[in-house]
């Protein structure tokens, strides 16, 4: 399996990029193409006392490098020589099974939906990150920012798409799918969401999802849902938001371990779960978020990835590109597509 990896692409490249890689080739046998300034590529080996590329590696040079400020419509024009537009092309071609980037998410998903294309009957592709929850478990939020205006028909293959990621990934043989909204009853919300609702319920009926009703934003961490299906605006409120709470409670509880010496050895005591705790919304110990709709794994990863939150990311992608869900999502289409013909 071969993963193209942007070494130009975040806050901290190429150094960060280039040294995950390495790290991901040896912990999990990755084949990885480096995509980048071919020069400044191999300082980063020479200045970290590498005298060759390590087995696995290879570098596809990339003279270009996509600007955070640049227009991501775009991208795939006026950059055409940079690291992330070679890398997707590479992966439409073929030459690799999955990408990784840490660059722009907006030239990233433009990039993505143009070069390698969406699924057959996709409207539109989602970010769809997998959250810790108190159960022990993960639920998805998708769309958590790709796309900030939605219709309903987007909603509904959201719904689609999370199920079947659910199950793939996750190991969850019938997720529960829930509409994010401002109460649990089925006549609230805006239009959008109670049309939504019609369609997601319609299409349990189906047996295509297990639709569960609305899901309020508290009841996500507490895990009553596995599959979070809402528009990107309003999922990146919802992820940041548990995101801010998570760093403000971990803060409150580091002071109150430092209180007094009492303090100071409970904290000794139970040092392993709360560093358990920490790891768990750590998004260096996550990887990155996929793109969902996309034919092929594209995969992006946090703007201030560090090597270790690379390496992960390299993880993410293998364990993407190993367990496809093209076919069963094409064929969920299908049937959504006859569903829309007969209700007009």
């Amino acid at each position: 399996m071969k993963i193209i990896l942007d070494a130009m692409g975040g806050d901290n490249a190429p150094q960060a990029p280039v040294l995950g890689a390495i790290d991901a080739a040896k912990t999990f046998g990755a084949q990885i193409t480096l995509v980048g300034k071919g020069d400044q590529i191999l300082e980063v080996l020479r200045s970290n006392n590498i005298a060759d590329l390590p087995d696995g590696i290879e570098i596809a040079n990339a003279d270009d490098v996509v600007d955070m400020h640049d227009d991501p419509a775009s991208v795939i024009h006026k950059r055409k020589g940079s690291s992330m537009v070679v890398g997707l092309k590479m992966l439409a071609d073929g030459r690799g099974d999955a990408f990784v980037s840490a660059g722009s998410t907006g030239a990233l998903l433009t990039g993505a939906t143009l070069i390698v294309k969406r699924v057959k009957g996709i409207r539109r592709a989602a970010m769809g990150p997998a959250m810790p929850n108190k159960t022990g478990g993960k639920t998805v939020i998708l769309d958590c920012g790709a796309n900030a205006e939605c219709t309903a028909e987007f909603l509904l293959q959201f719904g689609l798409v999370g199920s079947l990621y659910a199950k793939k990934y996750l190991g969850i043989e019938n997720p529960r799918v829930g509409l994010l909204n401002i109460g649990t009853e089925d006549s609230k919300g805006t239009p959008l969401q109670k049309e939504a609702y019609a369609l997601l319920q319609d299409a349990a009926g189906k047996g295509l999802l297990n639709f569960t009703g609305n899901v309020e934003a508290r009841g996500v961490p507490l895990g009553e849902v596995d599959v979070v299906v809402c528009d990107g605006f309003s999922g990146n409120v919802l992820l940041k938001s548990i995101e801010g709470t998570a760093m403000f409670m971990g803060s409150k509880l580091k002071g109150l371990f430092k209180k007094n010496l009492l303090s100071k050895l409970g904290y000794l005591c139970c040092k392993s779960g709360v560093n358990e705790m920490k790891k768990l919304l750590d998004y260096r110990q996550i990887g990155g978020t996929q793109f969902l709709g996309i034919r092929k794994p594209v995969i992006k990863a946090h703007g201030s990835s560090d090597a270790l939150a690379f390496r992960n990311a390299v993880k993410q992608a293998m364990d993407a590109a190993s367990g496809d869900i093209s076919a069963e999502l094409e064929q969920g289409l299908r049937v959504l597509a006859e569903m829309k013909e007969t209700s007009q």
